[in-house]
């Protein structure tokens, strides 16, 4: 790897958005680390990178236990130096129902993965990008939609993406003397397993089921690819990529 590679951490590597910008990175000539709950989808998302796949490294992570997360964050070091980007991808979401029947697991694992997942993984980048030589780089944090508006029956997600832009506008505070900078992508029926169930027909504030647009997931990955472009002395606060026809602006 030449001193020039940016280093990257993906965390959610193993499908929808964080494969694609997975692969759009290492396109660019990032090296990436690749971080998911199972090693067979970040395995195929190597194989999917073709020859670019050999500045790609694999570490199975659980993103709410920081002994995992330190185990990632140490593997990324150890193999390439550095890490310039973080971006911080993995979420999950729970059946939708109405709040009285959602059980205190289903509430814990969201906070758990959306929430405590991203914290965990900012520290331990806070942690390495104000030791490494030169100090700085960049956290991206997948807010989502749901970071200004809720879908019906959505408390957990919606609450944790709320939580997320919190952490955004901190992180972006305290890494200020350190180079450090922090944005947030919030995505919009991207055409993933998670979002692409919106083309079928979701549930809508007024108790309607309405098939919604997608877009390609691919321009999720080129949006994050641009906010990752940017110079240091350059950074995209927040930035909204969403189908265009999707029901955001006046949702509810």
């Amino acid at each position: 790897m030449t001193q020039s590679c940016r280093v990257a951490v993906i965390t959610g590597a193993g499908s929808g958005i964080g494969r694609s910008t997975a692969l759009a990175l290492l396109e660019e000539g990032y090296a990436v680390v690749l971080a998911g709950r199972r090693r067979p989808p970040l395995e195929e998302t190597l194989t999917l990178a073709g020859p670019h796949g050999a500045r790609a490294l694999a570490v199975p992570t659980d993103v709410s236990d920081p002994a995992s997360v330190d185990v990632l964050f140490h593997a990324a070091v150890q193999s390439f130096g550095r890490v310039d980007l973080l971006f911080n991808n993995a979420g999950i979401n729970v059946p939708a129902v109405p709040i009285e029947e959602l059980s205190f697991e289903q509430w814990s694992q969201v906070v758990s993965i959306n929430l405590t997942g991203s914290f965990l993984c900012a520290q331990a980048a806070f942690r390495v990008m104000k030791q490494q030589t030169p100090q700085g780089g960049r956290i991206i944090n997948n807010g989502s939609i749901s970071a200004h508006a809720p879908r019906p029956n959505s408390a957990p997600y919606t609450a944790t993406k709320h939580a997320v832009t919190g952490l955004t506008k901190s992180l972006s505070l305290d890494g200020r003397q350190f180079g450090i900078a922090c944005g947030q992508i919030d995505i919009g029926n991207a055409a993933t397993a998670m979002g692409g169930r919106m083309a079928k027909g979701v549930p809508q504030a007024n108790g309607a089921v309405v098939a919604e647009p997608v877009m390609d997931v691919g321009e999720a990955a080129r949006a994050v690819v641009y906010m990752a472009s940017l110079p240091p002395e350059a950074n995209v606060q927040f930035l909204t990529v969403m189908a265009t026809n999707m029901p955001f602006v006046g949702r509810g």
